[in-house]
C-alpha cells in the first residue's frame, strides 16, 4: 500500500482522541461519588489536556498534507472510514462512554481499553505514513504508553 497519509493527519486524529479522553474522564469525575475516584479521574482529565498540548506541539513540527483537489474527497472519506472504528476519534463520544460506566473500576478498565486501542491505532497508521515521519507517530505512541502505565497503577490502587 502506498503512503496515503501524512503524520499531520494522524496527529490531528490524536488530538481528537485526547479531547474525547478529557471529556470521558471529566464526566467520570463529575459523576463519581467517591472523593478518591473523583481525584483520580480529574487527574486523568488533566493528563489528557497535557497530551493535547504535546500533540499540538508535534503538529506544529509536522508538514501539513494537502491532497490534490481531485483526490481530496476520496482521501478524507477513506481517512474518516479508517478512523471511525476508534470510539475516541468521534467528537462527543467521550461523554457517552463515561455515562455507560457503572463503577469507578469499570471506568478505569474502559480507559485502559481506550488507551490500548489508541496505541494499536497509531501503530497501524505507521504503515501508511512516509518512513521519514515514523518518529512523529512513535512520539504519539510513547505518550499513550505512558498514560496506559498510569491507568494500570491507578487500577491497582482502586483494587486495594
Amino acid at each position: 500500500m502506498g503512503n496515503l497519509f501524512a503524520a499531520s493527519e494522524i496527529v490531528e486524529i490524536g488530538i481528537q482522541i485526547e479531547k474525547n479522553g478529557c471529556e470521558f474522564y471529566s464526566e467520570l469525575a463529575a459523576k463519581s461519588k467517591s472523593l478518591n475516584s473523583k481525584e483520580i479521574f480529574e487527574y486523568l482529565a488533566n493528563e489528557e489536556q497535557k497530551h493535547i498540548k504535546v500533540f499540538k506541539s508535534i503538529l506544529e513540527k509536522t508538514q501539513q498534507y494537502e491532497p490534490t483537489q481531485s483526490f481530496a474527497d476520496d482521501y478524507f472519506a477513506y481517512m474518516r472510514a479508517l478512523a471511525a472504528e476508534h470510539i475516541f476519534t468521534q467528537e462527543g463520544k467521550g461523554k457517552i462512554a463515561a455515562q455507560k460506566a457503572t463503577s469507578d473500576i469499570e471506568a478505569v478498565n474502559m480507559g485502559i481499553g481506550f488507551e490500548k486501542e489508541s496505541i494499536v491505532f497509531y501503530e497501524g497508521m505507521k504503515k501508511v505514513v512516509p518512513a521519514n515521519e515514523h518518529s512523529i507517530i512513535d512520539e504519539l505512541i510513547l505518550q499513550e504508553q505512558h498514560h496506559l502505565i498510569q491507568l494500570w497503577e491507578l487500577k491497582e490502587r482502586l483494587d486495594k
